[in-house]
């Protein structure tokens, strides 16, 4: 289930990607008003920009659901893996002793 949602995840950011690219600008409209010839595309003059618009926005919000199920796959990992951890007793390890340095006391200091 989770490669899945990966799988739609990296469409779903390339459709993104590639739908912003090809939007035009807010200046390019006024281009448009005075015939540049974007009036006589398959969607007309607007419905070029409602239909991209329009499409951007389902998939960022497809995007954004893809993204809340992958933390919630990954939070469910952890929690699997770092429970056993947690159960383990925990073992002292022995420490050596201090050994003093060309004359030094224990408190670390040379003497004067």
């Amino acid at each position: 289930m989770e490669f899945l949602v990966w799988i739609i995840h990296t469409l779903v950011a390339a459709a993104v990607v590639g739908l912003v690219l090809l939007q035009h600008g807010k200046g390019a409209d006024m281009g448009a008003a005075f015939g540049s010839g974007s009036s006589g595309s398959l969607f007309g003059a607007n419905g070029s920009a409602n239909f991209m618009s329009r499409a951007t926005a389902i998939l960022a919000t497809l995007f954004f659901v893809t993204s809340l199920a992958l933390t919630y796959f990954s939070s469910q990992k952890h929690v699997t893996e770092i429970k056993p951890l947690v159960q383990q007793p925990v073992v002292p390890q022995p420490v050596a002793p201090a050994i003093p340095v060309n004359g030094s006391d224990k408190s670390g200091a040379i003497p004067k």
